[in-house]
């Protein structure tokens, strides 16, 4: 099982939204036993804090001094960047401003080209503060992106998405959005299927990317809460190249042949071979892609009779032709 530590920076004055959603996912998927184990580090310069909602967190360690390079590096933000909360004391100010800046000394001097940094909501005001977003498109709350690109005027800031990746380098539009990003990020590492069933344990949508016109076939027509369809849809995601009947999926959920071709299409909106189709042609896309097998031994492999039959499921859905996709970078 791969291990993954995960330092959480927290600043002074955080919003609490911005770790618990995004942390709630990865606990998920750490009970989930999968090939990845992520193991959660919140850290910052004081070792308590007052929270956005007058919660106390207590038990926060110091910033390390070395981080290994396959850790990820969360940046949570500040409840005052953006809902200009009431002025603190000069006294607390000065703190904050203290605390603030021994982050960014901490990040500018830390993070290496193998850290994956994932800012939540305003946390990229502390990497463009560290120089850590120059050359890198990136987002941010809405009421911040001015300041971003203040700060980072050698960035390119996107003020309409949900979260933008450049690299190694990750950020959310803010709050709930973390949740968002942190879905995409576990998908990439331990399957859109695992990131779905966590998605659905939190209740929330799953959406692939804030920028992305185009919704994943994994993850379409999953954003419904009705279970038995869900539990067909998992199963046919499992193992897509099966020869997957209308009868035998009936009986696993326990419902007629025609109730569940009624229920399928009024939650996934789609019928089950529709569905079944759209998985086995991203599968055909990742092996033109990514392979150099001639048509017939995709065809097979994605779970199609035949090359023939596997381009006429292609043209129902793309314009172009299979050898396009072959040529894609």
């Amino acid at each position: 099982m791969q291990r993954i530590p995960v330092y959480v920076v927290l600043p002074p004055r955080l919003l609490l939204l911005d770790i618990a959603g995004p942390l709630e996912v990865l606990r998920r998927a750490n009970q989930m036993q999968s090939a990845a184990y992520f193991d959660v580090h919140y850290i910052g310069p004081s070792a308590s804090l007052l929270t956005s909602i007058s919660l106390t967190v207590t038990g926060i360690e110091p910033l390390p001094d070395v981080v290994s390079d396959d850790t990820w590096i969360v940046l949570a933000g500040d409840v005052e960047e953006i809902l200009g909360t009431a002025a603190p004391s000069p006294a607390d100010a000065k703190a904050d401003l203290v605390a603030e800046s021994t982050i960014v000394k901490w990040l500018r001097e830390t993070i290496q080209p193998g850290h994956k940094l994932i800012s939540i909501c305003s946390g990229a005001l502390l990497a463009a503060r560290a120089g850590l977003l120059d050359g890198r498109a990136c987002t941010t709350h809405h009421s911040c992106c001015s300041e971003l690109a203040k700060l980072a005027p050698a960035a390119k800031v996107l003020d309409n998405r949900l979260y933008v990746e450049d690299g190694n380098c990750y950020s959310s539009a803010g709050i709930t959005t973390g949740i968002d990003l942190m879905l995409h990020l576990v998908g990439e590492l331990i399957g859109q299927i695992n990131a779905v069933a966590i998605a659905r344990y939190l209740v929330v949508y799953l959406r692939r990317g804030g920028g992305d016109p185009q919704l994943s076939p994994w993850l379409e027509g999953r954003n419904h809460m009705h279970p038995a369809v869900h539990r067909v849809q998992d199963a046919i995601a499992a193992d897509p190249t099966r020869s997957w009947s209308l009868a035998k999926l009936a009986r696993m959920v326990g419902v007629s042949n025609r109730h569940l071709s009624r229920l399928f299409h009024e939650h996934a909106g789609m019928g089950f071979l529709d569905y079944s189709n759209r998985l086995r042609l991203a599968l055909a896309r990742e092996l033109l892609s990514q392979t150099r097998l001639d048509m017939e031994r995709i065809a097979e492999r994605a779970g199609f009779s035949s090359a023939r039959q596997l381009r006429r499921a292609w043209r129902r859905l793309h314009e172009t032709a299979p050898r396009d996709a072959r040529a894609a970078p």
